[in-house]
């Protein structure tokens, strides 16, 4: 009796997800006990869901297959296709690609040998990995056409895990090919399950990461922070939780920047970095990394910011479009200008589009490309309108204004930056909402109305301050021109050093000063005394790193 009540009590635990005491007793049966018949395929499988769920991937393999051993040994071939749908999900997330194939082609031939093999549930399961794979290799066409299928066997068979796993990925494919409001439904149906709690605790993990996720790439803030506090406490909940706590503290630091904690944001996303780790590495450490380097560009800790972009794209996330803005706001214009066109060449998703335009038109009109940026402002407003969401639709807004400006068209950057700033200020982003109250201050000013320019300006300025986001901070100061002179530069040094960062030689600095070419000499050489720096492109660098130009 004493081996059926250790039995008892590990399944209790299990059930009620005590993942750790489940663990301890179901790993102490199958080592004090190895060949007794008291632990099932199913234990064996409580074991491995376990396991994985504390971190320890390696023993919930070695169940999985043991789960696999088990129901063979009792031709159970339902339960031997599960434990092998399992084992090729594990597999393909720890980067094992060929071992994952090898176990779904067991587990499709364990079904296609069975009568009926085509109407059992299990049958959905493993439809769902040979989705993922069509996903994987860019196959989008014939992930679509499977997909649906999966939800079917889920509704089907009355399923909760494969129907929510099933409509989560189509709604990844809708969002992914243009149709953002069908995704957002079919994602908040899924979601409803899981917050629910009707779906069991790997599956609900998974969708939890994977729509957020989605929510991020689309600028849909407001759900992604419901589901992001949802995911908070879900993993709270469970004491021990090793997987998804990495991700879930992403999109918290993702959160916080967007809210200006980016101080806070930092510190998040270093503990997510650590919880990878934890779990034995992950190709989502690198989007840990990007976001740590937003947040450190924003408050112009450059070198800190580039080491993180370096961190990022070692792990194998694209650094881009972060990266480039790096380069804009270091005064590598060139540089800038040529990874966001190769960007907009690479990335025709209207996903990858709708995070790369932004970016685009910043860089552009900051190099005085407005005709350039123009269409793709007017793209990204398309986009925006499609996908319906609030976060997007303010930053085509901004990017409108900023063309708009840029031509001097006053009333409709007025226009534009106001809608802006409007939808920023709803979700509570600071750091936006003042950027697009700089555009709106800019637009007042071309209209002849400096008070209510200066007062947008001001609001701005402070804004930035509270952030202690200083690149913006002096670029609003300047506009105002109460700004700090950085360097200890003169007023006339600062003229003569923004002529030399747009290229202009001595004497062309000469003739629109109407200075001598020896005075202009004396102050080039100042001012390299003063930034300690030994050449005119430092000299520029600088100037672009300050925003004098």
């Amino acid at each position: 009796m004493g081996v059926l009540d250790d039995l008892h009590r590990a399944r209790e635990a299990y059930q009620r997800r005590d993942w750790i005491v489940a663990y301890r007793a179901l790993s102490g049966l199958d080592r004090t006990e190895p060949d007794r018949t008291e632990l099932t395929a199913g234990d064996f499988v409580a074991l491995a869901t376990s396991a994985f769920l504390l971190g320890r991937r390696n023993d919930s393999v070695q169940a999985l297959q043991r789960a696999y051993q088990h129901a063979v040994g009792h031709h159970d071939a339902r339960t031997a296709a599960r434990a092998a749908y399992w084992l090729t999900m594990i597999l393909n997330t720890g980067g094992e690609p060929a071992i994952a194939g090898g176990w779904l082609s067991r587990g499709r031939r364990l079904l296609d040998d069975l009568d009926g093999g085509d109407d059992v549930v299990e049958r959905g399961y493993l439809l769902q990995q040979v989705a993922l794979g069509h996903v994987m290799k860019g196959e989008i066409a014939e992930a679509l056409e499977v997909t649906p299928q999966v939800t079917a066997y889920g509704r089907r068979f009355a399923d909760p895990d494969l129907t929510a796993m099933g409509l989560h990925m189509e709604a990844r494919l809708a969002i992914f090919t243009g149709r953002v409001p069908d995704g957002l439904r079919m994602l908040d149906e899924a979601m409803a399950s899981v917050v629910a709690g009707e779906v069991s605790a790997v599956y609900s993990g998974v969708i939890y990461c994977s729509c957020i996720e989605a929510c991020q790439e689309i600028s849909e803030f407001s759900r992604m922070r419901e589901w992001t506090h949802a995911l908070s406490t879900w993993c709270d909940a469970q004491p021990g939780l090793v997987p998804f706590t990495g991700q879930c503290a992403v999109h918290r630091g993702q959160l916080m920047r967007l809210h200006g904690a980016f101080r806070d944001a930092v510190a998040e996303l270093d503990r997510a970095a650590a919880r990878y780790t934890e779990e034995g590495g992950s190709q989502a450490v690198g989007q840990a990394f990007y976001e740590q380097a937003e947040a450190l560009r924003l408050l112009g800790e450059y070198d800190a910011a580039h080491l993180a972009y370096e961190k990022a794209s070692g792990q194998g996330h694209p650094a881009q479009p972060g990266r480039a803005l790096l380069w804009f706001e270091r005064g590598r214009r060139d540089a800038a200008l040529a990874a966001v066109r190769r960007l907009l060449t690479e990335w025709q998703d209207p996903v990858h589009r709708s995070r790369a335009l932004p970016a685009a038109v910043d860089v552009l009109v900051g190099s005085d490309e407005a005709g350039e940026a123009a269409p793709l402002a007017e793209e990204l407003s398309g986009i925006a309108t499609a996908f319906d969401c609030t976060g997007l639709r303010a930053a085509a807004c901004y990017a409108l204004a900023q063309v708009a400006l840029a031509r001097g068209d006053a009333e409709p950057a007025l226009a534009e930056g106001r809608r802006a700033a409007e939808g920023w200020s709803r979700l509570e982003a600071p750091y936006e909402l003042a950027r697009s109250r700089v555009l709106v201050g800019r637009a007042l000013r071309l209209l002849g109305d400096e008070e209510s320019a200066r007062s947008d300006l001001a609001a701005a300025r402070d804004a930035f301050a509270g952030l202690a986001a200083r690149p913006a901070q002096r670029a609003a100061a300047e506009l105002l021109g109460d700004g700090e002179r950085p360097g200890g530069l003169s007023p006339r040094e600062i003229e003569v050093l923004r002529l030399v960062a747009t290229g202009r030689s001595n004497v062309e600095i000469a003739g629109q000063l109407v200075l001598s070419e020896k005075t202009v000499a004396r102050h080039l050489s100042n001012i390299f005394a003063k930034l300690d720096v030994g050449s005119r492109t430092a000299a520029a660098a600088f100037a672009y790193e300050h925003r004098l130009v």
